[in-house]
């Protein structure tokens, strides 16, 4: 059986005392592949912020006592930072060390290593400013995995690339998927369905589906958009049965 690495029941939260999410019930296990869809402002970012402990819920819980890698939005980052590829990635090794600590060899060494599996080698002391967007994605990609992580969160992945690096982000993110769970928060469901092993669908309210068929006629009710991406090649489609956001 596949182990739950994080829990969440009867979920509300929100800003302000606003509510953004109800009711929300959600189950990630080992080596999941999650695809979390839904429109703008329909909760994924605050679905996200409970999980990571950055936002406490109005009532509900969420039980994980994992490890997590987290990939920001790309509107987060600081690209004028003083700081270079190989300490952006040592940093994911520790919060609690300031920039200016000393790594230990081995701590090198995994950097070494993450920078290669991120195809980065090269890059080490070039500063962040100066890279491409892709080379920033898989940066920032190295500091979320270098630290081992059991669930690796991506938050909006695409907007990072153009469309000639998405191919190897999601062969990197099939390759980690091996070693851990990855969710992967997107509106652009397109690029996510070739990946993904379930999705859920937040808006307001979270519909869960545990494998990834879904039909052209769902997505279009559901996103108000002609959506012509299921044409990828030779994956097998499973077909999504009817749901609904139930509003009460």
């Amino acid at each position: 059986m596949a182990t739950p690495i994080i829990e969440i029941n009867n979920l509300s939260a929100g800003y302000d005392g606003k509510s953004v999410l109800r009711n929300i019930n959600l189950t990630v296990f080992e080596k999941d592949f999650l695809g979390i869809i839904g429109p703008n402002g329909g909760g994924k970012t605050t679905l996200i912020k409970c999980i990571l402990g950055l936002l406490k819920p109005f009532s509900g819980e969420i039980k994980s006592n994992c490890k997590i890698g987290y990939l920001p939005q790309y509107s987060s980052i600081d690209k004028k930072f003083p700081i270079t590829v190989e300490e952006v990635i040592l940093s994911g090794l520790s919060s609690q060390k300031s920039l200016t600590a000393r790594y230990s060899a081995e701590e090198r060494e995994r950097a070494r290593h993450t920078i290669v599996q991120m195809g980065l080698e090269g890059l080490e002391k070039r500063p962040i400013g100066a890279l491409s967007g892709g080379q920033l994605q898989r940066t920032l990609l190295g500091r979320a995995i270098i630290s081992d992580p059991q669930v690796l969160i991506l938050d909006e992945p695409s907007t990072y690339i153009d469309k000639r690096f998405e191919a190897r982000l999601y062969e990197l993110l099939a390759d980690i998927n091996k070693q851990c769970a990855i969710i992967l928060v997107s509106h652009d469901i397109g690029t996510v369905l070739q990946q993904v092993k379930s999705i859920a669908c937040v808006n307001e309210t979270l519909d869960y589906h545990p494998d990834t068929g879904i039909t052209e006629e769902w997505l279009e009710r559901n996103f108000h958009c002609p959506i012509e991406l299921l044409g990828h090649g030779a994956i097998p489609h499973r077909i999504l049965g009817e749901h609904g956001h139930h509003h009460h």
